[in-house]
């Protein structure tokens, strides 16, 4: 399907981009094209790749201008761009949902305009129940998608779908960078909460369900995967052992806004969700606003529903954890080990 076809990446200089990049480059995608507010990084990754397939378009998700400009000729859209930590949200609430809120819908107006054949949307587990401004932001940015997707309805438009993911390991803000700086500085480990648990998936994982949601998205279709968590502290302990001497583990306490568990799914969503094996498939809820002819047993469905959280999901061993980490390259033993 992206054969001579031109991919366009919202916040496309991340960590997300950098792994789209690796992924596609090589391939006969007709051209990548970077979209994003960062000259520096921009100028960094032309430089690391040099490829004449990839483009680099500099402008903010905030701009519906610059979208519009950029989005010509473009076939696809991954929209990663997006202000996603926690801490930084809660304290600049207007800043996450200029970009997180009024971002997307820019986004999703431009592609309507530019006449784009699919966009799919990154959001994250903290999406569902939200307590924080982060999360909220991005449970909005689903909402206007779905939004957007009833209006266009099927066969009209692009193709609108999300995707949603807790904890990608390695991910630029992630804690395994943090504690791995920690350890070979010989500092404590900072552990938030030893209980708290999070959904642990690499970049490879990530960019796999956002091409499985383009491959097999309908209108309005939200794609979630299966994934295994750990506890904080297991992941700690794991990272620790993995080097020469343990480190010393420091309880700190939760940040602004933190959850103990994250939730991937609702129950509300489980309800009516499609199991396509690794994947789950929330279709896009198509009632309008006349509940009269509402189907009886909907609701009895939800009631028996759980929802899909980090502390139900398969739970990881401080083993499993370390083959996670050295399946995913995010260390070698002779570095983490050199001090």
């Amino acid at each position: 399907m992206f054969t001579g076809k031109t991919l366009m990446v919202t916040g496309g200089t991340g960590s997300f981009g950098h792994t789209i990049v690796d992924r596609f480059l090589d391939t006969d995608i007709g051209e990548i094209l970077v979209f994003s507010r960062d000259e520096k990084k921009q100028d960094d990754m032309r430089q690391e790749y040099a490829h004449p397939k990839l483009r680099f378009y500099l402008g903010d998700v905030r701009d519906a201008h610059s979208l519009r400009r950029a989005m010509s000729n473009v076939d696809f859209i991954f929209h990663a761009a997006a202000l996603k930590q926690v801490p930084s949200c809660e304290f600049h609430p207007m800043e996450a949902v200029a970009t997180n809120v009024m971002g997307t819908q820019n986004v999703l107006d431009a592609a309507v305009d530019a006449g784009v054949s699919r966009v799919v949307l990154l959001s994250t587990d903290k999406a569902v129940y939200p307590i924080n401004a982060m999360g909220m932001t991005k449970a909005m940015a689903e909402k206007l998608l779905f939004a957007k997707a009833r209006e266009l309805g099927p066969g009209t438009g692009p193709i609108l779908c999300a995707t949603r993911y807790g904890n990608v390991m390695g991910s630029r803000g992630s804690v395994i960078p943090l504690f791995l700086d920690q350890i070979r500085s010989r500092k404590p480990i900072t552990v938030t909460d030893p209980t708290m648990t999070r959904f642990m998936m690499t970049l490879q994982e990530s960019v796999d369900l956002v091409l499985h949601a383009f491959s097999h998205g309908e209108q309005g279709d939200l794609f979630v995967q299966r994934a295994p968590a750990c506890t904080v502290l297991d992941l700690a302990k794991a990272l620790s052992g993995i080097n020469s001497g343990s480190a010393e583990i420091r309880v700190i306490g939760a940040r602004h806004g933190e959850k103990r568990a994250e939730s991937l799914i609702s129950r509300e969503e489980v309800a009516k969700s499609v199991d396509m094996g690794s994947y789950v498939r929330i279709p896009l809820d198509i009632r309008d606003l006349n509940y009269a002819s509402v189907e009886a047993d909907y609701d009895l469905e939800t009631n028996l529903a759980e929802d899909y959280t980090s502390d139900n999901t398969t739970q990881l061993s401080i083993e499993d954890i370390q083959s996670l980490v050295f399946d995913a390259g995010l260390l070698e033993v002779p570095d983490l080990q050199a001090n």
